[in-house]
C-alpha cells in the first residue's frame, strides 16, 4: 500500500468514525436555600461558610482529629409508637462517625430540626468553633443541606465532604457498620 493510500484510507476511517466529546459539564449553582427534591444529584462545587474537603483531605483532618464525622444518610421510619428507624440493609459509614438520618432533608419537621440542634450542641460540648464533617453518598443533597444548616447554626468550622462514604470506600480506606442514634421522638 502506498503512504498516500494509507493516509487517504486512515483519514476515511476518521471522518467515518462517529465523533463522541463529552457532553460539557454544567456547573451546579448554590442555592440561596435548602434544595427540596432529587437528593441524588449533581450537588454545587462547594459551599459559602463551609470548607469542601476530597478524599485526601478529609484523611488528614480526620486522622489530625480536626473534626467529628457525621453521616446524614436518609432513613425512613416506622409508624409505630417511638418511630424506630426502618433499616432494610447495612449501611457504612466513615469509623468513628454519628449517624443524625434525615436532618438533611431540605424542610424536616420542627422535632427534626431540634434534635439535629440537641445533637450538634451535645456532640461539640457547646463549642460552635468544634470541627465538624457532614457526608452522605456521593452526589447527594443530603450533607450540603446538613452542612448549610449547620453554619446557619453559627457553626464556624463545618466541613462537607460531597465524595462521601462512596468515595472514601473507593480509595480502599475502611468502613464500619453505621448505626443510627435513635431518632426525634414524635409530637404528643
Amino acid at each position: 500500500m502506498t503512504p498516500i493510500l494509507a493516509t487517504l484510507l486512515a483519514a476515511g476511517l476518521l471522518l467515518a468514525a462517529p465523533l463522541r466529546a463529552a457532553p460539557p459539564e454544567i456547573p451546579v449553582e448554590e442555592p440561596a436555600g435548602f434544595r427540596l427534591t432529587d437528593y441524588r444529584a449533581p450537588t454545587p462545587p462547594g459551599l459559602a461558610g463551609a470548607t469542601t474537603l476530597d478524599t485526601g483531605a478529609v484523611r488528614a483532618l480526620l486522622e489530625r482529629g480536626g473534626a467529628l464525622p457525621i453521616y446524614v444518610q436518609k432513613l425512613d421510619r416506622s409508624s409505630l409508637p417511638g418511630a424506630p428507624w426502618l433499616l432494610s440493609k447495612p449501611f457504612r459509614q466513615i469509623p468513628g462517625s454519628v449517624w443524625l438520618p434525615n436532618v438533611g432533608l431540605g424542610a424536616p419537621d420542627p422535632a427534626t430540626l431540634d434534635w439535629f440542634a440537641r445533637h450538634l450542641e451535645r456532640l461539640t460540648g457547646g463549642d460552635r468553633a468544634h470541627g465538624l464533617l457532614f457526608y452522605c453518598l456521593s452526589d447527594c443533597w443530603l450533607s450540603w443541606n446538613t452542612a448549610k444548616r449547620a453554619v446557619l447554626l453559627g457553626y464556624t468550622r463545618v466541613h462537607w465532604y460531597p465524595a462521601g462514604v462512596d468515595g472514601w470506600a473507593e480509595a480502599g480506606l475502611p468502613t464500619e457498620d453505621a448505626n443510627p442514634l435513635p431518632g426525634p421522638q414524635p409530637a404528643p
